[in-house]
């Protein structure tokens, strides 16, 4: 019984531990994050909002929730970059990319007229949605590597939704801005976990160190 009760308490002290780690970590992003956005100086082009933390440092930060209300001007002219590759015209010709008209919500690799890598959709599915989009203009050699596409990516979340406004419109029948749901999904894969569900983790690490550990009797 010693024995149990003294793995009990190592166990306990253990996720302790880990619980007081994750808490200070968040904490501390959580500062960080006020202190960024206290010092924010607005730069040209900017409309001052914010986009959330990205959870991880090689994610973009989410993107559906800016796409309403987002700078279709600016996104036209952050696309110049594009120009050189793409065309945008309704039934324009594949140049050094493919014709990039009524993208948002078609199939990846669908263009007529060009060839691809075969790599885009090895994740995140067949469709170009707005939340792979998001990521892929983020930086699209991460997204897929070996495809064609040769730009480093746009870093400023504010850019891509943007970008991403601006090419909605490029289609007889633009498709239906990102729902709730669909603003949710993306902030779940992208924007750091809860306090609450790291204690949650916590205490089921708790249980398993407690089925993992020998009793002695």
């Amino acid at each position: 019984m010693k024995s149990l009760e003294s793995n009990k308490i190592f166990a306990a002290i253990l996720v302790a531990g880990i619980i007081a780690m994750f808490s200070g970590f968040t904490a501390d992003i959580l500062t960080s994050t006020h202190d960024l956005e206290k010092n924010a100086v607005e730069i040209e082009g900017s409309d001052g909002s914010t986009a959330p933390v990205a959870k991880k440092a090689n994610l973009p930060e989410p993107v559906l929730a800016l796409i309403a209300s987002a700078d279709i001007a600016r996104g036209k002219k952050v696309s110049k970059a594009c120009a050189a590759c793409h065309s945008f015209t309704k039934g324009g010709r594949a140049g050094v990319g493919p014709n990039i008209w009524n993208i948002v919500g078609a199939n990846k690799q669908s263009k007529e007229g060009f060839s691809y890598s075969g790599k885009l959709n090895q994740q995140g599915g067949d469709v170009w949605s707005y939340a792979e989009l998001n990521k892929f203009l983020y930086k699209p050699k991460k997204y897929a590597a070996g495809t064609k596409m040769n730009f480093i990516g746009l870093k400023k979340a504010t850019d891509r939704a943007s970008i991403i406004a601006w090419l909605r419109t490029l289609a007889d029948a633009p498709a239906s801005l990102p729902n709730a749901a669909a603003i949710d999904a993306e902030n779940a894969e992208l924007l750091p976990a809860p306090v609450e569900e790291i204690v949650e983790v916590g205490a089921e690490a708790v249980e398993a160190i407690e089925e993992a550990v020998p009793v002695s009797h």
